[in-house]
């Protein structure tokens, strides 16, 4: 099992939740709806200088699930190639 965060401009979340839930029928998944933060070229702050703002998807899969969810973010990159999508994966046990 792998627990999964995207962190990723606001303004695509429908895009990666919508193409996650196309792709993984069963997917469960957690949202943090605003986060703010500074990324590798600029900040999502919330502000006027630093407008925009970024959000949190959280999601525990199987390790065959793995591959296509990597497949997926993957493409919604392709697509918005300007909005800083990241992908984050770590080995996770349930207690």
């Amino acid at each position: 099992m792998y627990r999964i965060e995207i962190i990723s401009n606001k303004s695509v979340e429908e895009e990666i939740t919508g193409a996650l839930e196309e792709n993984l029928p069963h997917i469960l998944y957690t949202t943090v709806p605003l986060v703010y933060g500074r990324g590798g070229a600029d900040r999502k702050l919330g502000t006027t200088t630093w407008p925009e703002t970024n959000f949190v998807l959280i999601s525990y899969i199987e390790d065959s699930e793995l591959p296509v969810a990597k497949a997926v973010i993957a493409s919604v990159k392709k697509k918005f190639k300007s909005e800083g999508i990241k992908m984050f994966a770590v080995r996770a046990e349930e207690l």
